[in-house]
């Protein structure tokens, strides 16, 4: 038996006492009100709704050792990233190393692996592969179904994933960036549930007034949380936060979910709206078996400093104290099984040279998002050999499949910044196969090469030397500390802000440039995708 005294965050009935909570067998035994003064406040823990724990480049064991201590003590967990390259059995291997966590990790069964018939990634999950996933129990939703024209033009495949998560009474999570009108409420008819690709505050509104709960998302690439704020004061029974893909340095730095809560708190919106938000709507969405403070629940709260840094003092789960500030989370080391699949040979600068002439379709990146816009360029006569215009920012971007020994595909990106040299990167959302920008086709080639002889990794060449951060683990993870992940990750953007991008997470913006069910342009596995058209161009 356990006794914890504190200032209570009831945010059902919106008040703060102080109190005695008595522990037992993990589970609150009794809350009671006392007269004693306090300075520390005793809350839920926070909850992230949507994460691929893949993204930040660490196993879920890891993972967990930089979110409990920023008072997350459970996340929505999609391993869409490691299906698309190891199918179920890496599925399977997130699943087995999640369970040597305190952590609450809830899993998806990943919808759309490939995200689409146009995708070929390194495994597939059919119908099948979902029944028998679905039948194990070990999983609360059918994780987000991003493969939008499948639903609204019934492919059967698709429809049968659907009707098998309605069957086993999985949640649905959905994927629906700028969906509006008649499409939008086609898609939610088939039972699609959330949304976390709201980029704007009238398209999130549309989507509550249809039945959906919003996801304000604020990870590494793709930040919504300013556009969606005032949902949190609005429609706060509606929306959860999450961050869908944070990498290791942000999750150090920043912060998890905590961030969130901070920056609403800020922002000036009430503290119990916040919360509810952040601690209570994905509990009862989703049905997890994580305590929210009241008697009979999982003793899982977190101790807060004060109402004004929300600094973590302590979180417990399970009636644990797993983490309490100025120690270290104790989880036991595993040996990291470094399943991996990468196939492709080296490359040579030939294999990468383009002619142009007229009109050349060119992605332009968006700042601090996951969508891109279009852009022409325009040549008057035939250029051979063409590679870069570095002074008006335009760059040659390269996607190779690495599970396949087919041949590079080329287009030309803006927004990108570097001045010279290249960088490459074996994460690429959502097959992940190897996506490269630089300055020169020798710059390019030998980025990517060095990225195939790692079997995965992030790779910087900045004209004189290789840098890299390795990723054996399915080519997209590291069996390294999330502390030497972060550092290492850091120092990799560190130079390529030396070389000139303005981006902020230039490996995360990479790695969605070849996400084709995002609008509007993106690169795939023919060459530059049209979103809008959602055909190879």
């Amino acid at each position: 038996m356990k006794v914890i005294e504190g200032n209570l965050v009831d945010i059902d009935n919106r008040e703060f006492y102080p109190c005695t909570i008595t522990v037992s067998d993990g589970k609150i035994l009794s809350i009671e009100r006392n007269s004693n003064s306090y300075n520390h406040y005793i809350c839920p823990g926070f909850i992230d709704a949507h994460v691929h724990i893949e993204s930040s480049m660490l196993m879920p064991s890891e993972f967990s050792k930089l979110v409990i201590p920023n008072g997350t003590v459970g996340v929505v967990s999609d391993p869409h990233e490691i299906a698309n390259v190891l199918g179920v059995e890496g599925v399977k291997m997130m699943i087995k190393n999640g369970e040597e966590t305190p952590l609450k990790i809830f899993w998806g069964i990943p919808s759309c692996v490939p995200a689409t018939p146009l995708d070929k990634p390194g495994n597939i999950i059919t119908a099948e592969d979902t029944e028998i996933l679905a039948k194990t129990g070990q999983f609360t939703m059918l994780a987000e179904v991003m493969n939008i024209p499948g639903v609204l033009n019934g492919e059967p495949e698709v429809i049968a994933k659907l009707d098998i998560a309605k069957k086993y009474a999985l949640r649905i999570d959905g994927h629906a960036p700028e969906l509006r009108g008649d499409t939008l409420s086609a898609y939610i008819a088939h039972g699609i549930e959330t949304d976390h690709e709201s980029s704007e505050l009238e398209e999130a509104e549309e989507k509550i007034s249809k039945g959906m709960q919003i996801m304000i998302r604020e990870g590494s690439a793709a930040k919504n949380y300013d556009a969606l704020k005032s949902l949190i004061a609005t429609r706060t029974d509606n929306v959860m936060f999450c961050t869908d893909d944070s990498h290791a340095d942000d999750l150090l730095i920043k912060g998890h979910i905590n961030y969130l809560v901070k920056k609403a708190v800020s922002d000036g919106f009430g503290i119990f709206d916040i919360l509810q938000v952040a601690c209570i709507n994905p509990v009862h969405f989703y049905h997890l078996d994580v305590g929210t403070l009241h008697v009979g629940d999982k003793a899982d709260f977190i101790i807060l400093e004060d109402l004004e840094s929300l600094d973590i003092h302590a979180t417990y789960i399970n009636g644990v104290e797993v983490y309490r500030k100025g120690g270290k989370i104790e989880i036991s080391d595993s040996k990291i099984p470094c399943l991996n699949l990468f196939n492709h040979d080296i490359i040579k600068d030939i294999d990468i040279r383009t002619d142009v002439e007229g009109d050349i379709h060119c992605i332009k990146v968006v700042p601090d998002s996951i969508i891109t816009e279009r852009m022409m360029l325009h040549f008057d006569r035939r250029i051979e050999n063409y590679q870069s215009d570095v002074d008006s920012d335009i760059l040659k971007i390269v996607y190779l499949n690495r599970y396949y020994n087919t041949k590079p595909q080329v287009g030309f990106i803006s927004g990108i910044g570097i001045k010279h040299g290249a960088f490459a990167s074996s994460i690429s959302h959502d097959s992940h196969n190897i996506i490269a920008v630089g300055c020169t086709d020798t710059d390019i080639v030998t980025a990517v090469n060095e990225v195939i002889k790692l079997k995965g990794g992030l790779v910087v060449n900045d004209s004189e030397k290789l840098h890299a951060l390795p990723l054996p683990v399915g080519g997209i993870m590291s069996d390294r500390s999330g502390q030497e992940v972060a550092e290492q990750y850091m120092e990799l953007n560190k130079l390529l802000s030396k070389m000139g991008t303005p981006l902020n997470s230039p490996f995360m913006t990479l790695s969605f440039m070849a996400l084709i069910v995002i609008p509007t342009l993106k690169i795939g596995e023919k060459g530059i995708f049209d979103f809008d058209k959602f055909d190879f161009i």
